[in-house]
């Protein structure tokens, strides 16, 4: 009898799938197993990971537990029937899945857009996530609206790519798409970190998102194990498309569409009960599911995540001028940080947290289970190490890790930035030895404004790095940037 939850197909191939650290912290997954894939039309069998690029772990759930969707087969049956030629999502998630039922349904799901979405909501939950709801595949027009003002604005910044293709309508990404089934992942979220360790290393802080695996993997998984299962207890076969943040697609408008959270004056979506503490997938459907009812309560009059960003970087509610963001700053942005923003940046080398620290959502400080609980070795980073990271070190570093979103160059360039904050006499001889020695001008610039805001720290080897600098340096940021450096010890 086939296990129920599951897609099957009757011509298919035995491909191995990448390897994996086994990781058990999180009882839902293990070392992933072969993949199994049928063959299209034409004969030939597709290749792919239902994970994507990179697996930080295995796929399936582990059969020890046990699980009221069936037993765990050794293997993974679906197509890739479709890739993504418009050039807009050049990460993994941009292709159509084809999943076919592995059997009948179980006779315990009604079968009725409503029955389906009460199967899906408990299926979602037994995969790990602590929000799962459904918003019907049509365009968000009031969203797009929101979008092109605030790309008109300036707001985006460098990031044109949010403007390059629509992302108001799922239906782009499948047009037989019917239904968004939008997720909810959680992530860690540990008490705030000490910027110094106990034996006085300099430490710079890590957005909480990006502190365990890299979601993206994780979350790509996920979905496709979703979907294979929804196959099954929809007993049909099944077209899908998991999207992550790298899709073209409004997903905040989607998740308060789809009862996931509502959208809060800072822009990030809260689950009451939840907080803001979670990313969120998607799984644009050719299935008919019952949309969720949206969550009918908001913030009220608090506006404490608008008065507490460092950066002031909130026009007004709901409305983020990204180019004041830190986590635009540090995370998004290649180019040099604006010197009137570098001191309120403080230590933080990947992101910012500020805005969701302060909101009353999320006080309860709850960790619900994940896959994507932190790291130690990335909850903070040692500013001296990684201002002198080579490429092999930066390497290691962002594998299976969300930090690889920021080239090395960009995380020297935020170290310099920390230290220069950190008031600490032991930042200096790293700065000093950065600019004078570090290949690239931006780091080299960021590293003389941290210099001078070392000022009274500074000794006469610093004033010489700095002279030598601003008159033979062979870039004119770094010249300028040791320049005001100069006036800034001497003034």
């Amino acid at each position: 009898m086939p296990s129920p939850g599951r897609a099957r197909a009757d011509r298919h191939s035995t491909c191995k799938g990448r390897g994996s650290r086994s990781r058990d912290f999180f009882p839902l997954f293990r070392r992933r197993s072969p993949l199994v894939l049928p063959a299209d039309d034409s004969g030939r069998y597709h290749k792919a990971s239902a994970l994507g690029t990179r697996e930080p772990f295995g796929l399936f759930p582990s059969t020890r537990f046990g699980s009221p969707f069936g037993a765990e087969p050794a293997t993974r049956r679906h197509a890739v029937i479709r890739k993504d030629a418009s050039g807009s999502d050049p990460a993994a998630n941009a292709a159509v899945h084809r999943y076919v039922p592995e059997g009948p349904p179980p006779d315990s799901v009604e079968q009725t857009p409503l029955g389906l979405t009460r199967a899906l909501v408990a299926l979602g939950r037994e995969l790990g996530f602590a929000r799962v709801g459904v918003a019907r595949a049509e365009p968000l027009e009031v969203a797009r609206a929101r979008l092109e003002a605030f790309l008109a604005a300036g707001y985006a910044g460098s990031m044109e790519y949010l403007g390059r293709v629509p992302r108001h309508d799922p239906r782009s990404l499948l047009p037989e798409a019917r239904s968004v089934v939008v997720v909810a992942l959680p992530h860690g979220v540990r008490d705030l970190v000490p910027l110094r360790s106990a034996d006085g290393r300099l430490l710079g802080s890590v957005a909480r998102y990006a502190r365990g695996a890299d979601y993206h993997g994780v979350l790509r998984g996920l979905l496709a194990e979703l979907a294979a299962r929804l196959a099954t207890l929809s007993g049909r076969p099944l077209l899908s498309r998991a999207c992550v943040d790298t899709a073209p697609l409004l997903e905040r408008e989607l998740a308060a569409r789809a009862g996931v959270g509502f959208p809060g004056k800072s822009g990030m979506v809260i689950a009451p009960g939840l907080g803001s503490y979670f990313l969120l997938g998607e799984l644009v459907t050719d299935l008919d599911l019952e949309p969720s009812a949206a969550i009918r309560v908001g913030c009220g009059s608090c506006r404490a995540c608008l008065d507490a960003c460092p950066t002031r970087a909130f026009v007004g509610p709901y409305v983020l001028d990204a180019r004041r963001c830190i986590a635009y700053l540090t995370i998004e942005s290649s180019a040099p940080i604006p010197r009137e923003l570098r001191s309120a940046i403080g230590q933080r080398v990947f992101g910012c947290d500020v805005c969701q620290e302060v909101c009353p959502y999320n006080a309860s400080g709850r960790e619900p289970p994940t896959p994507l609980a932190p790291r130690p070795e990335l909850t903070t980073l040692d500013l001296v190490d990684l201002l002198e990271l080579g490429s092999s070190g930066y390497r290691r570093l962002v594998r299976d890790s969300a930090l690889r979103r920021a080239s090395l160059r960009m995380l020297q360039r935020n170290a310099a930035v920390a230290l220069g904050n950190s008031d600490d006499p032991r930042a200096v001889p790293p700065l000093e030895r950065a600019l004078a020695e570090n290949p690239s001008a931006l780091v080299r610039g960021h590293a003389a404004w941290a210099l001078g805001a070392l000022r009274r720290h500074a000794t006469n080897t610093t004033q010489a790095v700095l002279e030598r600098a601003a008159s033979t340096d062979a870039d004119p940021f770094v010249r300028e940037e040791a320049t005001r450096a100069l006036g800034v010890l001497a003034g």
